[in-house]
């Protein structure tokens, strides 16, 4: 629950008991329940420590962090030292850390003499070495020199536990956080601490390598350097690596991620620290997935089409080229932006099509989509601030979150973790509306409510929802009629709070912007004469047409047609749409074709003009997660050749079409959006689409898993590595109705993929689930609408013939 909200019903949180004790000498309160090792970080005592982490339940697995509690004439004192880390404070206790104890620094130093026997002194080429504890806390608390003398313990080095994470042994000081971590906060214990004594080490099954969409946050919580990563084993040294804060550009969770680069190349990523969006974690591909822009396709210079091909040319040949095109097209034009930019790079184009082009034929959705999806996000998702929308907090302190349409471990990773922590620590239900249970939703001790593509809304009208409980829908819902008028109503009947999230992380920033055909910036709707006034207004009078735009499945299928004459595209597949074929139609069909990209694509082979646009380390701005909150980006690569920005290249072409864009870095791009402020007006009413129901015959179900065949994951080898198997899903019933063996032929329209058969006994009859952008073993993409018929045949694997 916001604040906001907690003022108006009066539910203030009661004050936390406090409990008085003594930590060296200093008197201090703190709240009932706290660990000493907290209590003394409160007085500015730093306990050596290597188990105890703030988000791990505590362990006593190391015992560094050993202080003397001898009686205060209380009775509470004891003979022998504590670990800090599991004994939570007593009124009027006093405890002594090494600052002040001679009992509690000789116990700490004996551990770390303890813990350095079998451990090499091999830091100038560890990969922790400069940023680890252990070394760390030898120089502060340690011997000056051991009195060790035998063979250390060694193991064959390093084991790959799975395709991104290695383990040297050896160096391991069995703290237990990597273990603890897969077990408590991802829910993947595929890890564990083995055998007994001075053998104790991590082990794993040899045939079940560790599988976690999250193993790159234990490598950053390992103390040592017994966990490395594939990435960035031996890349760099910590000194020599430049640190910037930062947002992930990879899905709408808007994670804080530390990146580290070195001769202008971003060299490793960390999780940052933020409680209120990721904590200290992150998922692997934010983590990992940064080298897409490293490939030979990066497009690193303006190109323009002669003869029928593509040429190197200049800025002011490109710019000049562009101009010619766009005006002889008119309003004619359609503007398509992806997922990828950042909120000023969105408000850029937003501003270009409507005051500079005239037109309202903009769109951010380069995926399936629907008139119905476009009309919620006017009525429920645009415009709104952080105070009214649902939050990472609100999801902890939820009675209830139903999942709709929504697979968090696969679109939204750290909202899985959320979800996750709120089950286990306290006892969050979770109902999830889907054709089987996957894999995240068992994670989630989720209810299934088992459903068929469309029955969504029937199964959704069924539950019993009151002001305690969260509905999560996702951005798949849009492509199932009648299912997001169906949410919007049940929210508003059952007093449940809503929340949309979107799977890619510039696609709040581009509603905000005015992204969509029907909506203008910040949440104005474009069909209401006095938001185009007000928003003309802001533009320096610059008329708003009041025509409505297309989508991008209609601007490609008016492309097609003569309709429209040219179209300016950034960050958009083709293969992403519900109907590749008609998207590749309508780029051909185009008079004229504007790319704006990074990498070469389907898109720039068709294009007459394709200007090269900076990766999101090369540029500073903003994103806004699913929350509304906004994300701070920041410039990391200062490289001397980074490309323009999107927003430079849009000013460019604004300026050499005789109208200004009004702004030319993101801070006055941000400011001028931020000055535009919420609508205040009244909002539409939303959608009213009837119940599509559930299709007869078979029926495709499907999401994109996180780690996949999209460019984002692009030459991360290790990371693509451990993408999971794309395989085919069906239920017991359907397999044997079908006669599938091992290998199945599935076929949506007329795309055709061979996938492995996963007979699924939790899996709905009828319904056929594929991924939806495969990352292994899977060849051809399916459009893999949800809720679209589909063909599956059984495959003869060592013939490769159809049965």
């Amino acid at each position: 629950m916001s604040v906001d909200a907690k003022i108006a019903t009066s539910e203030v949180e009661p004050a936390p008991k406090l409990v008085t004790l003594t930590i060296d000498g200093t008197e201090v309160s703190v709240p009932e329940g706290t660990l000493i090792i907290r209590a003394a970080e409160m007085v500015g005592t730093n306990i050596p420590r290597f188990c105890d982490h703030p988000l791990l339940d505590p362990i006593g697995a190391c015992r560094q962090c050993m202080v003397e509690i001898p009686d205060a004439g209380n009775g509470r004192g004891f003979p022998k030292p504590q670990a800090s880390c599991t004994m939570p404070v007593a009124q009027g206790m006093k405890v002594n850390t090494q600052v002040s104890s001679p009992v509690a620094e000789k116990a700490q130093r004996g551990m770390l003499e303890f813990l350095l026997i079998n451990h090499p002194l091999d830091c100038p080429i560890c990969d922790k070495g400069g940023e680890c504890p252990l070394q760390n806390q030898s120089l502060s608390h340690g011997a000056g020199e051991s009195r060790f003398g035998m063979a250390k313990r060694t193991f064959p080095k390093p084991i790959n536990i799975s395709a991104q994470i290695l383990l040297d042994r050896e160096r391991c000081v069995l703290c237990a956080r990597c273990t603890r971590f897969s077990d408590e906060i991802s829910g993947d214990p595929f890890i564990a601490l083995v055998e007994r004594g001075a053998l104790q080490q991590v082990g794993f099954y040899e045939d079940d390598p560790y599988d976690s969409y999250f193993s790159g946050n234990v490598v950053q919580i390992c103390p040592v350097g017994a966990l490395t990563s594939a990435a960035y084993r031996f890349q760099s040294r910590p000194f020599d690596l430049v640190s910037t804060t930062t947002t992930c550009e990879h899905c709408a969770a808007g994670c804080e991620l530390r990146t580290d680069h070195r001769h202008h190349q971003v060299k490793r990523r960390l999780a940052g620290e933020d409680p209120e969006v990721n904590e200290e974690w992150s998922c692997d591909k934010g983590r990992f997935g940064f080298m897409y822009g490293r490939g030979e396709d990066r497009i690193t210079r303006p190109l323009v089409r002669r003869d029928g091909v593509l040429q190197p040319a200049s800025w002011p040949e490109a710019i000049d080229a562009a101009v010619d095109g766009l005006r002889a097209a008119g309003s004619a034009v359609g503007v398509q932006t992806g997922g990828r930019l950042t909120v000023e790079n969105a408000y850029a184009y937003s501003r270009f099509a409507r005051a500079v082009l005239g037109t309202n034929n903009i769109d951010f959705r380069s995926r399936p989509h629907s008139a119905e999806e476009a009309e919620f996000i006017a009525a429920r998702v645009a415009g709104r601030s952080l105070a009214e929308s649902v939050t990472n907090l609100d999801l902890e302190k939820a009675d209830h979150v139903v999942l709709v349409a929504f697979e968090p471990e696969d679109e939204s990773p750290l909202v899985f973790l959320r979800l996750r922590k709120a089950n286990r620590k306290n006892g969050l239900k979770v109902t999830t509306l889907a054709p089987f249970s996957s894999r995240g939703s068992d994670k989630l001790n989720a209810e299934l409510l088992q459903v068929a593509p469309g029955g969504e809304a029937a199964a959704l009208d069924s539950l019993e929802l009151d002001s305690g409980a969260v509905i999560l829908v996702g951005e798949r819902a849009g492509v199932l009629p009648g299912l997001l008028t169906a949410v919007a109503a049940k929210a508003d009947a059952s007093g449940a709070r809503l929340a949309w999230i979107p799977r890619r992380a510039g696609d709040m920033g581009a509603i905000e912007a005015g992204c969509l055909p029907n909506l203008l910036p910040a949440g104005r709707p474009l069909d209401d004469a006095a938001a185009r006034v007000d928003v003309s207004s802001a533009w320096g009078g610059t008329p708003i047409s009041a025509e409505p735009g297309l989508s991008a499945v209609e601007q490609f299928a008016a492309a097609a047609s003569g309709d429209l004459k040219a179209l300016i595209l950034a960050g958009v597949d083709p293969a992403d749409l519900a109907d590749p074929a008609a998207a590749l139609a309508g780029l051909e069909g185009a008079d004229f074709v504007v790319s704006i990209e990074q990498r070469q694509s389907a898109v720039t082979e068709r294009a007459n003009v394709v200007f090269p646009a900076a990766l999101v380390e090369e540029q500073a701005g903003h994103f806004i997660n699913w929350e509304h909150r906004e994300r701070p980006v920041a410039l990391v690569n200062r490289a001397n050749r980074t490309p323009m920005t999107d927003l430079r290249i849009i000013a460019a072409l604004g300026d050499a079409l005789g109208s200004e864009l009004g702004f030319r870095t993101p801070a006055d791009a941000f400011a001028d959006l931020t000055e535009l402020g919420t609508w205040e007006g009244a909002r539409p009413s939303g959608p009213k689409v009837a119940d599509g129901g559930v299709p007869e015959g078979h029926v495709v179900s499907s999401w994109r898993e996180l780690l996949d065949a999209s460019s984002g994951n692009d030459y991360e080898l290790a990371l693509r590595a451990t993408a999971r198997p794309a395989v085919v899903r069906v239920s017991p019933a359907t397999a044997a109705q079908l006669g599938l063996g091992d290998v199945a032929s599935v076929s949506v329209g007329d795309a055709k993929v061979e996938l492995a058969v996963m007979v699924t006994n939790s899996m709905a009859d009828n319904v056929v689930w594929v991924p939806a952008n495969p990352g292994v073993g899977s060849g051809d993409r399916l459009p893999a609408v949800v809720g679209s018929p589909v063909t599956v045949q059984a495959v003869n694997a060592e013939e490769g013939v159809q049965a």
